[in-house]
């Protein structure tokens, strides 16, 4: 699903992804639209501009994911302000794009988000690791280090580690000589028993128990 105010850039946007073999299954010019016809329509993977005329791409990405939680939201924004990016990513968007990406970067990045992985304009990954590393160290671990804390696998654990680092399911897959599936697979059950929704809360978490530092 394509949401963007702007009819020329939303029409191209969905006219580009049609081409490269996407369904479209619907477009919408506001946050109220959009949250309206995103239960109906089931996008796997909305498309989003921060800037809409009702509300904050912000607030809508907090509305899909209370009542379209399947959706995986990729900003498409023409700000790369911090904050904007950071408000993004902690609503519960999975990637974060420019504007001013070229086509094939942007049909790249909904198909690495339809995969799951965690999608970033060059230079924005690094701006949203540091400020979950900030607030990790500021707020240190929830308990989780305790007996009741969750327990992973050896290959969920490896795994956890290669994500902190920005590693896409490919390239895990890999380096560990995996298919990608089974790569996915591990991602989705240690997201299940860490009670997380996505790869960025995962990396997170990973960087709040010391994971990223020793990929």
């Amino acid at each position: 699903m394509v949401v963007d105010d702007h009819p020329m850039w939303r029409d191209a946007v969905a006219r580009d992804l049609t081409e490269a073999g996407y369904d479209v299954v619907a477009t919408a010019a506001d946050g109220a639209q959009a949250l309206r016809v995103a239960g109906a329509a089931r996008p796997d993977v909305v498309v989003l501009d921060l800037q809409l005329p009702d509300s904050s791409g912000v607030e809508v990405t907090r509305g899909l994911r209370t009542a379209y939680p399947a959706a995986r939201v990729l900003v498409l924004s023409a700000s790369g302000e911090q904050q904007d990016v950071l408000d993004a990513v902690k609503a519960g968007a999975v990637g974060y794009l420019l504007k001013s990406a070229a086509r094939t970067e942007f049909l790249d990045a909904v198909r690495r988000t339809a995969d799951g992985d965690a999608v970033f304009t060059p230079g924005l990954a690094a701006l949203v690791l540091g400020e979950f590393r900030r607030l990790a160290l500021g707020g240190g671990a929830d308990g989780a280090d305790g007996a009741d804390a969750p327990r992973l696998t050896e290959r969920e654990t490896e795994i956890l580690r290669m994500v902190a680092t920005g590693l896409s399911y490919k390239q895990i897959a890999t380096r560990l000589t995996l298919s990608h599936r089974t790569v996915q697979n591990h991602v989705q059950n240690t997201l299940g028993k860490l009670h997380l929704h996505n790869r960025v809360e995962l990396v997170r978490y990973a960087i709040e128990h010391g994971l990223a530092d020793n990929p």
